[in-house]
């Protein structure tokens, strides 16, 4: 039996919601900078933007391969929902807030069934982590993006 749990994590991000908004829609670059995620395909777009992509996990023991369909309102939130791949069900979203023009809060909510049984506490220890990972990575390349950007524009305003 599997059992479906829902996780969620707030965290502020020093950065605009613009550049919130455009690191996790960035798929391609998910490898880059997310440690969990070892490949990403865009299979399917909608008016330029990716609407259905596939990642791929390195678990040590096997390579989990799962299908996201995603579902947009720029800058605001972002959601997701599991297609296909080797997980029961994902399903969950970002919400981003903008509290002035540097800092953003981004809510992260997740429900995943995994499709087989693991012990509620090594679950609920697992779902913990790999959000908090994830989430915290995530912060971070948003802020390296706008102080990357930050220190591009001032160079170029100089030279």
């Amino acid at each position: 039996m599997s059992e479906q749990h829902e996780q969620e994590l707030t965290v502020v991000i020093d950065a605009p919601i613009e550049t919130c908004f455009e690191v996790i829609t960035d798929f391609e670059s998910y490898p880059e900078w997310n440690a969990q995620i070892s490949a990403t395909e865009v299979e399917k777009s909608s008016r330029g933007a990716a609407s259905q992509v596939a990642f791929e996990i390195d678990a040590m023991i096997k390579t989990i391969r799962y299908v996201l369909a995603y579902k947009r309102k720029k800058p605001n939130h972002l959601s997701w929902q599991s297609v296909g791949g080797d997980v029961s069900n994902i399903t969950g979203s970002y919400r981003f807030a903008k509290l002035d023009d540097e800092r953003t809060e981004a809510t992260c909510r997740q429900e995943v069934e995994l499709g087989f049984w693991l012990p509620g506490p090594i679950r609920r220890m697992a779902e913990a982590s790999a959000l908090e990972q994830s989430v915290g990575e995530f912060k971070q390349e948003a802020e390296r993006r706008y102080k990357s950007a930050q220190k591009s524009g001032k160079r170029s305003k100089r030279g």
